[in-house]
């Protein structure tokens, strides 16, 4: 077993620039917001990158009491549960059950939206890359809820800590809606320190004023 290693959000910070998931910059984001910068997970697309990222899941998954069952919604969360198992397995000698869901239910062989371990009776936690608005997590809790599941909280790479139609992020909305955590690897506060620490004073700026704006 690998001796474990916790999670730093400058390195990922780090990993997440030289990959081009993360950038500065000037980005329209689909609620017409004009973000000072953008997020991109599904440009984890190497081994290096992913595993960091999976043993940042990993090690929050850890400190946790009530982990039956770990969840990936489709389709960026299938990679990112498959490789948070095997890093719980190599990296903290825990086996842990994952699993994950289509976008369409399919009509033959074993049927149904749900693949690999049974969340019946099971505390469940869904694995995902960030919350924009909340939709796509409601919809999963409600197929999870609807096979038996009870649902224990939610894991997102990012938090951007901005507020969604009301005065609540859509974290914060999620979280008092259903009742249940949510944690982020990194927040829009990580980012900012990072930035801080590396002089990129411009950059700093533009991530302070897009927060007093739109932050929470």
């Amino acid at each position: 077993m690998t001796t474990p290693v916790s999670f730093h959000p400058q390195a990922f910070i780090e990993l997440a620039l030289s990959r081009g998931v993360l950038k500065f910059g000037e980005f329209t984001l689909k609620s017409g917001r004009v973000s000072p910068y953008f997020f991109n997970a599904g440009l984890l697309n190497d081994g290096e990158a992913l595993s960091l990222l999976a043993e940042g899941y990993a090690d929050k998954l850890v400190q946790c009491e009530n982990v039956g069952v770990i969840f990936g919604p489709a389709y960026k969360g299938i990679p990112f549960v498959a490789a948070t198992a095997v890093a719980l397995s190599q990296v903290h000698g825990k086996s842990v059950p994952w699993g994950f869901n289509r976008k369409e239910a399919k009509d033959h062989g074993e049927g149904g939206v749900l693949v690999g371990a049974s969340v019946a009776g099971q505390e469940v936690w869904i694995i995902d890359d960030v919350i924009t608005a909340g939709t796509a997590i409601r919809e999963v809790v409600t197929v999870l809820k609807n096979a038996g599941a009870t649902i224990a909280g939610v894991l997102v790479a990012l938090d951007r800590q901005e507020r969604g139609q009301g005065e609540l992020s859509a974290i914060q909305e999620v979280q008092k809606e259903l009742e249940i955590p949510v944690h982020a690897l990194i927040t829009m506060k990580d980012l900012m320190d990072y930035l801080d620490a590396k002089g990129e004073k411009e950059a700093l700026a533009n991530m302070q004023a897009y927060r007093e704006k739109y932050g929470i």
